[in-house]
C-alpha cells in the first residue's frame, strides 16, 4: 500500500513538473546594456535593449552609480507593449552626485 502511494506521488509529481515546463504560457523576457552618457554632475542618460514577446508591457529599473559603486539615481520605467520583439530605449535619471555609469538593473512583467 504504501509503496503504490509513493509511486503515485512521484508520478503526480513528474506529470505536474512537465506540465509547468512546456505549458507554453511563459514569457521570455531579456534585458541588456547598450549603453550610457553623464549629461551633468545631476544627470545621466540610460540605453538598454528589453526583448519580451510582441504585445507584452514590461517594468524595468534602472539606475545610475558612483564611483564607490553606491547607488546615486533610480527610476522605474513602464514600458508599453509593443509589436516588436526587441526595442532600445533611453532613460534620463536624475543623480544626487555625479554618476560615473548607467545600467539596467532588472526588468520584470508587470
Amino acid at each position: 500500500m504504501g509503496l503504490s502511494v509513493a509511486v503515485a506521488f512521484v508520478v503526480v509529481f513528474a506529470a505536474w513538473v512537465v506540465f509547468a515546463a512546456f505549458d507554453g504560457t511563459s514569457s521570455q523576457l531579456e534585458s541588456a546594456d547598450v549603453g550610457y552618457q553623464v549629461t551633468s554632475d545631476r544627470a545621466v542618460e540610460v540605453q538598454y535593449t528589453v526583448t519580451a514577446d510582441t504585445g507584452e508591457a514590461v517594468d524595468c529599473a534602472v539606475e545610475a552609480q558612483n564611483s564607490g559603486f553606491a547607488v546615486v539615481g533610480w527610476k522605474i520605467v513602464h514600458l508599453p507593449a509593443s509589436e516588436r520583439r526587441s526595442v532600445t530605449y533611453t532613460t534620463s535619471l536624475a543623480t544626487s552626485e555625479r554618476a560615473v555609469t548607467g545600467l539596467i538593473y532588472r526588468c520584470w512583467l508587470p
